[in-house]
């Protein structure tokens, strides 16, 4: 929601102060110099990105619209982990077996439905639990998450990384827009000064188009989604540390303690607020 109201702000001051200076709308509506603008922002677009890495460019482009990871969210999470923790600390670790072999079968995942429907998390907490329960050294445990996350954080990030690209040359095709429309204006010489004049305003529509577009929406929206791929980030992070802090022998609810202190400040669940949730599902 927030993406689509700073959208708004800024074509609307832009437009709205050109309005207020008494400016012809009519001169900045220039079908053509957007085809050229965003005709070849496409096919650059195209040119650098396989086709694996478009659809997941088209795929995170909905996430603009939704929120990231919220404190309910890392609540859920944690409260997962206490519960797979205190089953080993019980049952013994090969009493996880069925759980992460089959986690949407598992009771434990299913008071969890939030975190379930994370796959990417899902499948990031069995395979680990999978290593731990073969037996890992600590030490070797820290170093094979680390790369598995260093991964995951540089595949999520390409998409914000690719739109900045794109964005970055829209001023380049907006002068290449504004010299064709000059070419043409050459053209007209012999026309009137009113027509000249016109054909001029219409090429430097196409200079203005391009940077307005780069930092006005493309380079805001690559922003947007570089930020997300953080917070995604920081959810993988707290099961690691959690993971980790108890695969050095930590109580369930001191490992978990551990994951809560790498979380953000807008994020990151009180200790009562996660002692609560503990107890709450251990109920």
């Amino acid at each position: 929601m927030f993406p689509v109201i700073g959208i708004v702000i800024v074509f609307g001051s832009i437009i709205g102060g050109y309005l207020f200076e008494q400016g012809n709308l009519y001169i900045l509506l220039q079908p053509a110099e957007l085809i050229i603008i965003g005709g070849a922002a496409v096919g650059s677009l195209i040119i650098t990105c396989p086709p694996k890495l478009l659809t997941k460019i088209f795929k995170e482009i909905p996430k603009l619209f939704s929120s990231g990871p919220a404190k309910h969210d890392f609540l859920d999470l944690l409260g997962l982990l206490y519960g797979l923790f205190s089953k080993i600390k019980k049952e013994g670790l090969l009493a996880l077996e069925a759980d992460v072999e089959h986690p949407a079968k598992s009771p434990i995942f299913k008071k969890h439905r939030g975190v379930l429907k994370n796959h990417h998390a899902v499948e990031f907490i069995c395979d680990n639990f999978r290593v731990y329960i073969l037996g890992i050294k600590p030490y070797d445990f820290e170093e094979m998450m680390d790369l598995e996350i260093e991964t995951h954080h540089h595949e999520s990030s390409l998409p914000s990384a690719v739109i900045s690209k794109v964005a970055d040359s829209l001023p380049g095709f907006g002068i290449v827009a504004a010299v064709l429309g000059v070419v043409i204006t050459m053209g007209k010489m012999s026309e009137s000064p009113e027509a000249i004049g016109h054909s001029i305003a219409a090429a430097l529509v196409g200079t203005f188009l391009g940077i307005l577009l780069c930092y006005g929406l493309l380079g805001p929206i690559a922003s947007n989604l570089e930020h997300r791929a953080r917070e995604e980030a920081k959810y993988f992070e707290a099961i690691k540390v959690a993971i980790l802090a108890f695969a050095k022998d930590m109580p369930p609810q001191l490992a978990i303690e551990a994951a809560r202190r790498v979380l953000m400040v807008d994020t990151k669940p009180s200790f009562k607020e996660l002692e609560k949730t503990i107890k709450k599902k251990a109920a």
